[in-house]
């Protein structure tokens, strides 16, 4: 790939992944908010910068985590790169970047949202007024995706496009389970109680995958049926295998129909999921371990992203101590 169209391509697959964890991101705010009403109220905060590995970066300037420090620190906080207006401004600036290619509607939408969001002062997002954000933020978002469905030109960019969206919804669904596994309740006492339930529903609620679930599971809920159902069931869109298969299928496509050489070895690591993600059962997963399981995955999607950017943005190779960054 020339240079140039390497950096269309990177900024292709940003703007995409920037759309994707804002809509997750609001998403995870409007149903911690929901379920935060009770005496565990604080730990449920405090889970969402675990969730995105924020604490050290909000005690900088926060001494508890309560929903007026939380809230702002992830919707309207420009120094937090990890906020909603943060990331959709990142998205914006990816899009100002690939001007030529997107069409109009694209980005007079995105423009918009970004607009909007820089007019909203602290005091207009209390805890009562965010379900309204919240639901703004994702039907915007969800916007997006329908006009970049309905407009973007299906080149070498729609491809880019698509793979950079799943890698996002696979690191955010790996996420949800790992904070719920290991941090939410690290005491097996509470496992099947009303509580533990009402988490589990809620981390059905952050994939978007509440109604989903209902369709295979019409009644019960119970930990391994919902850690299975976001680990292995293809036919829901946000479930790693089929993030996976959709990324493995975009870059195959990519690559035979342009006949791009880079690749090989994304290939190779997302072969190796997919053969992992069809042979293994739930039940195993948590025999020999979810958190490790997950931290796998985590690492697998953490290179694949990295020989992407190799192979096709002009990124260096990656390096180990990277990840912590």
């Amino acid at each position: 790939m020339s240079r140039l169209l390497s950096r269309y391509a990177e900024a292709i697959y940003w703007m995409a992944r920037y759309i994707e964890r804002a809509e997750n991101l609001a998403r995870v705010l409007d149903v911690n908010e929901t379920f935060s009403r009770d005496s565990r109220g604080w730990q449920n905060w405090q889970s969402i910068l675990q969730l995105y590995r924020d604490e050290e970066r909000f005690f900088k300037n926060n001494e508890r985590a309560d929903a007026d420090s939380v809230l702002y620190f992830y919707t309207l906080d420009q120094t937090n790169p990890t906020s909603i207006i943060s990331v959709v401004n990142a998205a914006r600036a990816n899009a100002r970047t690939l001007r030529p290619l997107i069409s109009t509607e694209m980005w007079i939408q995105l423009n918009i949202f970004s607009n909007t969001l820089k007019s909203l002062k602290r005091e207009e997002l209390t805890e009562p007024r965010l379900a309204r954000f919240c639901n703004t933020v994702k039907e915007t978002c969800q916007t997006h995706t329908g006009i970049t469905e309905g407009t973007f030109y299906r080149d070498e960019g729609w491809f880019f496009y698509q793979i950079g969206r799943c890698i996002e919804r696979a690191d955010q669904t790996t996420r949800l389970l790992d904070v719920k596994y290991h941090l939410l309740l690290p005491n097996d006492e509470t496992v099947g109680s009303p509580f533990d339930v009402s988490q589990w529903n809620a981390v059905l609620r952050s994939a978007a995958g509440y109604h989903a679930f209902r369709r295979v599971y019409p009644s019960g809920l119970s930990q391994t049926e919902v850690a299975g159902f976001l680990l292995f069931h293809s036919q829901f869109p946000r479930s790693v295998k089929a993030c996976i298969r959709e990324i493995d299928d975009r870059l195959t496509e990519l690559r035979s129909t342009y006949r791009l050489r880079g690749g090989g070895r994304a290939l190779e690591e997302l072969d190796e999921l997919c053969a992992v993600l069809d042979d293994m059962t739930v039940q195993e997963v948590v025999n020999k371990g979810l958190h490790e399981f997950i931290d796998w995955i985590q690492i697998k999607l953490i290179n694949i992203h990295s020989e992407l950017g190799t192979a096709y943005f002009g990124d260096p190779p990656f390096l180990e101590s990277d990840a912590a960054q």
